[in-house]
């Protein structure tokens, strides 16, 4: 039974660190046959039908008025303000530098928690990590200022990096609102559950990419018969993998696991997702974005110091590397 639940515990990570970070590589794969906004309305309408169908099995209470406006406030948030962003980006941008700027996300927790200003900016840490993350940022603007495409590509590329910020403001604005109704919920004895929540997120999410699609016209144009097997195997991916057992994985983790340990998956996702950008696409990556990605996760690092600090994780991490010096030093 122990050896079961280190293989859970172990799978799930596995698939949070790089079917999370791989979604970048095969949503970049999928917009080679699909428009952006049919490709996020096919993703989030079926996986959230699939995700709602498996609550309405299990039993669980599908519909409050209250929790289920916030969750559509979340969704149009996380995953059409934020995921519309990145998708539409990765039209013209790597999926690896997409990927980058989502951790960076982690700048706006800081600067958009107000209630934790007080706490947040009175450390030196948290106030040099986030100086230094927008470091990073800037030297990832920097290099599409530089690169040797025509000047017209160049500020196309620009507003995708603003687009890309404009979803991780979204992202951070959502996640901080489900923080604080969830705790209010809990408070006054009302709420759903959490698969629930996401399933009423997706929905949102799918209509109104389906909304948006339909009047630009992505859905009249589409024929399905011109869409590879390519195209269909990662839109499966996406919604399969990228949507719902990526889902399920972290919940999981995060009720079993502490979150500081499940929070490490920020590290591994953008190198995942640069990896396979390097090795299985034709996009190049750049020294200066290796640069600034280091840059960048080590001023979450830096933010999120005293959590690991206290943690478990890395006081044992401590111990392990206490009893190696010994074996060197005798």
């Amino acid at each position: 039974m122990k050896n079961q639940s280190k293989l859970s515990i172990i799978t799930a990570y596995l698939i949070v660190y790089f079917v999370w970070g791989s979604t970048f590589f095969f949503i970049h794969r999928a917009l080679s046959d699909f428009s952006p906004f049919l490709l996020g309305s096919l993703r989030f309408l079926t996986a959230s039908l699939l995700l709602f169908g498996y609550c309405a099995i299990k039993g669980y209470k599908l519909f409050s008025p209250r929790i289920v406006k916030q969750s559509c406030i979340i969704g149009f948030l996380l995953l059409f303000i934020d995921m519309g962003a990145i998708i539409w980006a990765e039209q013209y941008v790597s999926s690896g530098i997409a990927a980058i700027m989502a951790a960076a996300a982690a700048l706006w927790f800081v600067i958009l928690d107000k209630p934790q200003w007080k706490n947040n900016f009175s450390k030196k840490h948290i106030v040099m990590g986030l100086l230094s993350g927008f470091i990073g940022v800037v030297m990832l603007f920097s290099e599409q200022l530089y690169i040797s495409v025509p000047p017209s590509q160049k500020l196309l590329n620009l507003f995708c990096m603003l687009l890309l910020i404009l979803g991780s403001i979204a992202w951070t604005s959502g996640s901080l609102y489900s923080k604080y109704t969830s705790t209010k919920n809990q408070n006054q004895g009302e709420d759903l559950h959490v698969m629930v929540k996401t399933s009423w997120q997706m929905i949102t999410a799918g209509v109104m990419f389906t909304l948006v699609g339909l009047c630009n016209g992505e859905y009249a144009s589409f024929q399905p018969k011109t869409v590879s097997s390519s195209g269909w195997f990662s839109l499966g991916y996406l919604i399969v993998l990228g949507s719902i057992l990526t889902f399920i994985a972290y919940i999981w983790l995060i009720q079993s696991r502490p979150t500081t340990e499940v929070s490490t998956h920020v590290y591994i996702n953008p190198v995942v997702a640069i990896f396979l950008s390097y090795f299985f696409t034709n996009d190049i990556i750049t020294n200066l974005q290796i640069s600034g990605l280091i840059v960048i996760l080590m001023s979450v690092l830096l933010m999120n110091w005293n959590l690991y600090k206290d943690s478990k994780l890395f006081r044992r991490a401590q111990i392990k590397w206490y009893y190696f010096r010994r074996r060197l030093i005798f």
